[in-house]
């Protein structure tokens, strides 16, 4: 019915205190208010249209007559006015659509009020309150709880008690009382005043009339309170799909959907065996020597976004961007029992895409971008770093390892640099360990700077 109004929809600037005010700079908010507000209004409407096709049904059932042509005339105005309401809605403030609104209750309230110009039927104008018709503005009320916000609902239920009110007021000042009815009504029902004030043609019963908008109200409170609490429930449930996305920025799908089920679970600082990968574009300080700096942005953008796809397809966590590098950790924040060989298809399938991405470039003219790639396994710690704000952090000599090994692709000419643990961490989880481990060629006793000690690597 009338899905009334919508300066809600920001449940801001118009109706809102300073308890009520959200983050609606952000713009998961501002989807998830455009998103309920749209689809409340469609509802709103839909609504609007069933229920006076239905009244007017109704109508030719009680008053089947040609005179009532007068008031599907008006339940016409309603549902055309409802049309032009969906279409002036918008999240944040809209007079229009709140003057559209004040319009929808005028509309009502007239109709109810004023008698029927094309009836022929002489009736005293007080008994136009006798039919009950007010009982229609709760179905505008319920519909406005579709679309708008709690203050918007209440604002219905006060402009339309406020309406009704006058309009009473009015009639019973103007109104002429056809004479000697009345009369007639009280000296038959002599000794029963009561009886005679409900029966008598006359009479606009002002204590129903004031009941009747005291229960309204009370309606349109209990309903905004309602309407306040889904409003805040939104707003939470927008706040969670913020959270989420951010998520979703670092982890894999299935750890987004594992995290946002469990109650704060990177806050326990746990040591683990993970694998770590590193991952850099060789001489990528020459290769934007000279060029134009957009040009270089493009092309990081290109590179991360390329890797970070393969990080989160083989179950990785993006656990930070290195400039013209990425760090990325599998097994973190939940181990599992294949993160060595997630890696190492992770860093096979990075080669790949690079190869494919220079076929591109070459096609372009564009020079090709080289990368190395160095993987170890072995154990760090886990768990949350810093006090106001957080940051899940991965500590241990893995890291470095992983670091360092990336670093001597260049020294020995190839992409893939294999630790002899992350390697032998494959054999034993055994899936695919042969096409995993293909083309490797193992290095016996090689010096990592930072290291101490030699290590035994494989590279491809």
């Amino acid at each position: 019915m009338s899905d009334v109004i919508a300066s809600e929809s920001r449940f801001g600037r118009f109706f809102v205190t300073q308890s009520d005010k959200y983050d609606l700079d952000n713009k998961y908010t501002e989807a998830a208010l455009e998103r309920h507000k749209r689809e409340g209004l469609e509802l709103a409407v839909r609504a609007r249209w069933v229920a006076m096709g239905l009244t007017g049904i109704l109508l030719i059932y009680l008053n089947p007559h040609w005179d009532v042509l007068w008031y599907h005339f008006i339940l016409l105005l309603i549902c055309a006015n409802g049309w032009l309401i969906r279409r002036a809605g918008s999240v944040g403030q809209s007079r229009v659509e709140l003057l559209l609104i004040f319009v929808d209750l005028l509309i009502m309230t007239l109709g109810m009020v004023v008698p029927n110009p094309f009836s022929d039927d002489v009736r005293p104008l007080a008994m136009q309150y006798r039919f009950d018709n007010f009982q229609y503005f709760f179905i505008i009320l319920a519909a406005g709880t579709l679309a708008y916000s709690w203050r918007t609902v209440v604002a219905i239920g006060t402009w339309t008690a406020t309406m009704w009110t006058v309009g009473w007021i009015i009639a019973w000042w103007v109104a002429t009382p056809i004479p000697g009815i009345s009369e007639r009504v009280y000296e038959a029902l002599a000794g029963y005043p009561d009886v005679a004030e409900l029966l008598d043609p006359n009479s606009f019963m002002v204590p129903q009339r004031i009941q009747q908008v005291i229960v309204f109200l009370m309606v349109a409170v209990t309903l905004g309170i309602s309407m306040r609490r889904l409003n805040r429930l939104l707003m939470t449930n927008a706040g969670l799909e913020r959270e989420r996305a951010n998520l979703s920025r670092y982890f894999s799908p299935n750890v987004v959907d594992e995290l946002s089920q469990n109650d704060e679970p990177l806050k326990q600082v746990r040591k683990e065996d993970i694998a770590v990968l590193f991952i850099d574009i060789v001489g990528f300080t020459k290769f934007a020597a000279g060029r134009d700096p957009y040009e270089v942005i493009e092309v990081l953008r290109g590179f991360h976004a390329r890797m970070e796809t393969e990080v989160f397809r083989h179950h990785g966590t993006l656990d930070k961007y290195l400039g013209d590098g990425l760090m990325a950790t599998f097994g973190t924040p939940v181990t599992t029992p294949l993160d060595a060989s997630n890696a190492v298809a992770c860093a096979r399938d990075m080669v790949d895409v690079i190869d494919r991405w220079n076929l591109e470039r070459r096609r372009a003219g564009e020079p090709e971008i080289r990368v190395g790639i160095g993987v170890h396994y072995g154990s760090v710690v886990l768990g949350d770093i810093g006090a106001n704000r957080l940051e899940f952090a991965v500590i241990g000599d893995a890291v470095n390892v992983s670091a360092k090994l990336e670093a001597m692709t260049r020294d020995l000419g190839v992409r893939v640099v294999l630790s002899d643990a992350v390697r032998a961490q494959v054999m034993q989880e055994g899936n695919n360990a042969a096409d995993l481990t293909a083309g490797f060629v193992k290095h016996e006793s090689q010096p990592v700077r930072g290291v101490q000690g030699n290590m035994d690597i494989w590279a491809q």
